[in-house]
């Protein structure tokens, strides 16, 4: 469900698994709840990831950090990256994805041409294989299922999201690979490879990421 990466002072940093929640659900515990349990310790989420995303997720060992990092999210102070992956040909291999996001049905979001509040993302991408790109996203904002959305909108739904057409998967390859913020006077960055859904694993893949890894 998760590994424990590193714990500081104010701060823990875990490595979701693909496929939990965020929060209880229907009677099943969630990850926050899992991690408090399983380490006694009173923690806050600071942002979150979706079911389907794996990756880093820092949780806030009081509230005083809770706030600290929480305002560094919301004045976007903390660089994140994401990698996903596409088995469609994509409309462009790099570049920015900008608009405003609208509700659609069943939960799911659109991608507007309007600019009065727009999610923003930046992403590049490299072909791991025949039929199989890999894309850096860095979202510059944090709206709810943003990343997915803007890739559908490039023309290369990620791989597994059936919500926003995505081919059908073993998981859905978005995964939160890189985090890096500050906190009082120290700075920090986590670098969390891929390593669950069959793809991921790709030797050709792990050498396209060591590129962008530079």
């Amino acid at each position: 469900m998760y590994r424990i990466l590193s714990q500081q002072k104010d701060f823990m940093v875990v490595n979701k698994g693909p496929g939990i929640g965020m929060h209880d659900e229907a009677g099943e515990p969630g990850l926050v709840s899992r991690v408090r349990a399983d380490t006694g310790l009173a923690l806050y989420p600071v942002h979150r990831l979706d079911k389907m995303t794996s990756g880093l997720l820092l949780l806030a060992r009081t509230p005083e950090a809770n706030r600290a990092l929480s305002m560094a999210f919301a004045e976007r102070r903390v660089s994140k990256q994401y990698l996903a992956l596409s088995d469609r040909k994509p409309k462009k291999k790099q570049g920015w994805v900008k608009g405003d996001m609208q509700k659609g049905r069943g939960g799911s979001w659109m991608l507007a041409r309007s600019q009065e509040n727009p999610a923003i993302s930046w992403f590049d991408s490299a072909p791991v294989r025949e039929g199989l790109r890999l894309y850096r996203i860095k979202p510059q904002t944090g709206k709810t299922h943003q990343i997915r959305v803007a890739m559908k909108s490039i023309g290369a739904p990620i791989l597994g999201d059936e919500r926003y057409g995505g081919t059908a998967a073993d998981r859905g390859y978005l995964h939160a690979w890189r985090l890096s913020f500050s906190l009082g006077e120290e700075a920090f960055d986590f670098l969390c490879p891929p390593d669950e859904g069959q793809l991921f694993m790709l030797p050709e893949l792990h050498a396209t990421l060591a590129g962008l890894a530079e």
